[in-house]
């Protein structure tokens, strides 16, 4: 027999969220949703209600959508010492209330379930637009939900209320990133970022994110932008990292990279059976491997406190995925100081800093920080040593060096992170660029800047200015 919930240990607001949760279910709710940060406990919140609910006779399912997950969550049912069964490819059903559920199976399997259970738990449940997962909720329409995730946000701007076609009719969120990490919960995280990131520029939008095939071909290249493995042996040289890529070939190709560089690393992919990518988890927790180079598989759900680091190297429009990878570098472990974001592909300038207050909304997939009329604190990084900080500080808070207001010439040398480039300093730039009239002088700018093809530009640059001036003077310009 299993404790009693009593000698649980739960945070405060743990408990919070259980008490929230309970009263909302008492108001006639159906369908809440629990926001909390990753690494702030979800987890142990929504299985220490299912153990709740069986209590009471009550059958339970926890929806997860891949295999870690499903590890994870009867991990944490284990640590509880409740009975539970899962429902997963090669794993034979049993009879106990609670099931953990492979999402992919279920959906399968819908057909061999008539009775409902009484409260149906779905973990990442931003993911609970998607196919597989509505025809789950529409089968079990006589059931009530739950739904847990760090980032109520989809890249389509769905929400996940009612209103805008989803199911979830209450929102209750826990403490903020800033909030864990002021009570000790969260590391403390630092964020570094090279000068300007990838060139991506004309690059096309799909499902709401950058095309992954664009990006990957400007990506893998001999040399990027600020040299990953470099700047991982600069600022956090050997700390456990996560390196998170935009394609399976380019994770294949970091790991390669960091390896001849004398870094234990290997890379992750759905290709891998599930035996193999757990025991490449486990090589970096344990420290055999320091460095772990992933494509979308580890962005969500993964618990491996150890990680110091988190490197990003696949640039993204959203917001959710931006914070989840973030997320696996802010557990706290025994010797971590602080968690460390070296991002070389300006996710931080798009998104902002991972502990900025964010305002969530259930009527749509929109996320605004603090308030709906606010934007992002703007962000500067330090010359010196490559810090991002607010811009409101006339200092880095590490090192101490002062920001200098006056408008100066950036170099950007390849390699080495820079200071990101502020509002004025683009308007610095316009005026050297208009100031410059030949195909010779342009080029020389763009070599400067960095420009990958600085001919090019400054050949595109000329055009612009010639069909600008023939439809002043009224001429045909095709």
């Amino acid at each position: 027999m299993y404790q009693p919930i009593s000698q649980i240990k739960l945070r405060p607001y743990q408990e919070d969220a259980i008490s929230g949760l309970r009263h909302a279910y008492r108001q006639g709710r159906r369908a809440p949703c629990y926001v909390l940060p990753t690494g702030g406990g979800k987890s142990l919140v929504f299985c220490t209600i299912a153990r709740s609910a069986i209590e009471k006779g009550n059958r339970v399912f926890i929806l997860v959508h891949r295999q870690e997950l499903i590890r994870q969550t009867c991990n944490t049912l284990n640590e509880l010492q409740v009975p539970h069964g899962v429902i997963a490819a090669n794993h034979t059903m049993t009879t106990e209330k609670i099931q953990v559920c492979s999402v992919q199976t279920l959906v399968r399997r819908l057909p061999k379930f008539r009775a409902h259970p009484a409260l149906i738990i779905l973990d990442e449940f931003h993911h609970a637009r998607a196919g597989m997962w509505e025809t789950i909720v529409n089968h079990f329409s006589g059931s009530r939900f739950m739904g847990c995730t760090a980032t109520p946000i989809r890249t389509d701007n769905r929400g996940l209320g009612m209103n805008a076609g989803g199911i979830c009719d209450c929102l209750i969120e826990g403490p903020n990133i800033a909030e864990l990490i002021s009570e000790g919960y969260l590391s403390p995280v630092s964020v570094y970022a090279p000068p300007g990131g990838v060139n991506l520029d004309g690059v096309h939008r799909k499902f709401g994110d950058f095309d992954k095939k664009e990006v990957a071909a400007r990506m893998d290249k001999p040399k990027i932008v600020g040299n990953a493995v470099q700047h991982y042996l600069k600022i956090c040289p050997h700390k456990p990292a996560i390196c998170f890529t935009i394609s399976i070939k380019f994770a294949e190709r970091m790991a390669e990279e960091f390896r001849q560089a004398g870094v234990p690393a290997a890379s992750i992919d759905g290709k891998l059976t599930a035996f193999e990518r757990q025991k490449r988890m486990d090589d970096l927790q344990s420290g055999a491997i320091k460095v772990l180079t992933s494509c979308e598989l580890i962005s969500e759900g993964v618990d491996c406190p150890k990680v110091a680091c988190a490197i990003l190297l696949r640039p993204t429009q959203s917001l959710g995925l931006y914070l989840q990878q973030v997320g696996r570098a802010l557990r706290p472990y025994p010797g971590k100081e602080r968690a460390i974001v070296l991002d070389h592909v300006g996710n931080s300038s798009r998104h902002g800093m991972p502990d900025d207050i964010r305002s969530w909304s259930l009527e749509s997939g929109e996320v605004s920080s603090k308030k709906a009329s606010e934007k992002l604190d703007p962000i500067r990084v330090c010359q010196k040593c490559f810090l991002v900080y607010k811009a409101i500080l006339d200092r880095c808070p590490h090192c101490g060096a002062v920001y200098q207001l006056t408008p100066r010439e950036i170099q950007e040398v390849e390699g080495e992170l820079q200071e990101v480039q502020k509002r004025y300093e683009w308007r610095v730039q316009r005026r050297e660029q208009g100031s410059a009239q030949s195909l010779e002088q342009l080029a020389a700018i763009g070599k400067a800047r960095g420009y990958r093809s600085p001919k090019f530009w400054a050949m595109k640059v000329l055009e612009g200015r010639k069909k600008k001036m023939a439809l002043k003077e009224g001429k045909e310009i095709w």
